[in-house]
């Protein structure tokens, strides 16, 4: 049995890693008038150097070489880091254009997605509910794409290029800390170089706007970081069933910012559309932890198809 102090810690790391995701949606715009792309490269950009202190200080050079010189989790990590960066992208572009609720979205149906991305490309085998899950959470979308007047083009891409990356880190099967370096290795140098021609060519806000408006830019490598140093101290004190519950709590907080902070219409379709998503999480997280108890409760050698 896990120590109790232990749980209770990873519980609060947990907690701390989805609000301060959740918040996101407050900390974007303060980097206005930047644009979306060079938001993105100074995360990227910062999130390398803050990465590569946390490797030397954490001693993890050793990992970080040893994934460098292996090809294939390279190449994976290379694709990772490219797939975070849309994320990303469409993550600060949806924030700053006033499509906080619909972000929201991309990551409430992302466990959704997720299941669906393993049964089409890992076919892995769903069970029962799982369809009546994702089945619903279609509908919901197909009740939103007729609310919006189009597909919910920005939670769609959030959900299915975050499901990419997820399932591209899995097949990486790396350490968070020196994968995320490794990641933004990769791909920031092409931000830098976005960067420096955004300044040569005067569009660049880096410096434009004050000292408080730079320092808000360098911070976006902890901002980055934090989170997830805490989502990786709870990852090895909770199961991943309690994870999974923590997991809501960042879309719940985006919503919330989105309908009671930045005030965004919700009509009644669209509070129809979301109800349905939820739901799906509700039948899929009932789902999970029941089939997790029978497993558990399974005799030793039994195979888990005889619980679905």
């Amino acid at each position: 049995m896990s120590d109790p102090a232990e749980h209770r810690q990873g519980v609060a790391f947990g907690v701390a890693a989805y609000v301060m995701w959740g918040a996101f949606p407050l900390y974007w715009p303060l980097l206005e008038p930047a644009g979306a792309f060079e938001i993105l490269a100074h995360r990227l950009i910062w999130s390398m150097v803050v990465m590569a202190v946390l490797v030397v200080v954490m001693r993890r050079t050793t990992q970080l070489h040893r994934l460098a010189t292996t090809p294939r989790t390279l190449g994976l990590l290379a694709l990772a880091g490219v797939t975070v960066s849309i994320n990303w992208t469409g993550y600060i572009w949806g924030v700053n254009h006033g499509y906080v609720v619909e972000t929201s979205l991309g990551y409430f149906i992302n466990p959704l997605v997720t299941v669906l991305m393993g049964v089409l490309l890992l076919r892995e085998r769903m069970r029962p509910l799982q369809w009546v899950a994702v089945g619903i959470g279609l509908a919901a979308v197909l009740v939103l794409a007729f609310d919006y007047g189009r597909p919910p083009w920005i939670a769609l891409l959030l959900a299915f290029s975050f499901g990419t990356y997820g399932l591209l880190k899995k097949k990486a099967n790396a350490g968070a800390i020196e994968s995320l370096s490794l990641e933004t290795a990769v791909v920031a140098p092409i931000a830098l170089v976005y960067v420096v021609w955004l300044g040569v060519s005067g569009h660049g806000h880096f410096t434009s706007e004050g000292a408080g408006h730079t320092a808000l830019f360098i911070s976006a490598g902890l901002v980055t970081a934090v989170p997830l140093i805490c989502f990786g101290a709870a990852a090895v004190r909770v199961p991943l069933v309690v994870l999974g519950l923590l997991q809501y709590l960042a879309p719940v907080l985006q919503f919330s910012l989105g309908v009671l902070y930045f005030h965004e219409d919700m009509p009644a379709g669209r509070w129809i559309g979301f109800g349905l998503v939820w739901v799906a999480l509700a039948v899929f997280t009932y789902e999970t932890i029941r089939f997790r108890r029978a497993t558990l409760r399974a005799p030793a050698g039994a195979g888990a198809d005889a619980l679905t």
